[in-house]
């Protein structure tokens, strides 16, 4: 990590909270990273759960086992990746100990970045739609009634698709930096969460969905508004399917944060 390039989420933890595990990687291997990350001066994020992952915690003694196994001065909270599959009540279990815990919390979810078909991003107010699904309006609504403070919503704008109903359009392309925008308007006007407690994550270059193509344009596009709207944070996914540390860098200047 050069640059500006500081902070790495890890991911993804799954499994039951204190016996925890990473694909087959111990968490002793896992946590032995920590004094790298303190020595080389960089901070970590530990992200659980992910598209294919499921984490949960039964208990706060549970949480505070697994937060000990990563702890130390550049650990700056936990992640919860929560995609899809998830009931209600295990939601509710992992905004309960984030809130007893009290450290910085983010909530990892599903997103699309439709409007009302103009081809910018458009603040649509309480009359925003709702771009979640069923597993991320859960999420959120649990954060909030649960009345946590120290939390941010973190979208992933990424493998929109195309079409009006999924992305902002121009012609028929869908237009990444701009749905990733609309993305943040749409859940600040629909569920009210404020700027500075929502994050935005854009798989940079091609993303999954072939189709959708997140650019340096559309990281200079994304930087310049999460600047001006006091966005929370602006990440990118992912370090590991980089051709190489050059775009990574170019990526991360472009946003401009």
């Amino acid at each position: 990590m050069t640059g500006k390039n500081t902070t790495l989420t890890w991911a993804f933890a799954t499994g039951e909270c204190g016996s925890e595990n990473w694909g087959g990687i111990s968490v002793a291997l896992e946590a032995s990273n920590v004094q790298a990350f303190v020595n080389a001066g960089k901070k970590y994020i530990v992200s659980t759960g992910g598209a294919a992952g499921s984490f949960t915690c039964g208990s706060d003694s549970g949480f505070s086992s697994f937060v000990s196994h990563y702890s130390s001065a550049n650990m700056v909270g936990v992640d919860f990746d929560i995609e899809v599959g998830q009931t209600q009540a295990t939601i509710d279990a992992l905004v309960a100990r984030a809130k007893t815990w009290g450290g910085r919390a983010s909530f990892t979810i599903a997103t699309l970045g439709q409007n009302n078909g103009t081809s910018t991003a458009t603040d649509l107010g309480s009359g925003s739609p709702d771009s979640l699904n069923a597993t991320g309006a859960m999420v959120v609504n649990s954060v909030k009634s649960h009345g946590l403070t120290n939390y941010t919503i973190n979208l992933m704008t990424m493998d929109f698709g195309t079409g009006s109903g999924v992305c902002v359009m121009s012609g028929s392309t869908c237009q990444m930096g701009q749905s990733s925008i609309q993305a943040a308007m749409n859940l600040h006007g629909h569920y009210g969460i404020p700027y500075n407690h929502i994050e935005i994550t854009p798989m940079n270059g091609t993303n999954d969905t072939a189709a959708d193509v997140f650019t340096l344009s559309d990281a200079a596009t994304v930087g310049s508004w999460a600047r001006a709207n006091g966005i929370a944070g602006v990440h990118y996914w992912s370090m590991d399917r980089d051709s190489g540390l050059q775009y990574t860098n170019q990526f991360i200047s472009s946003l401009g944060l």
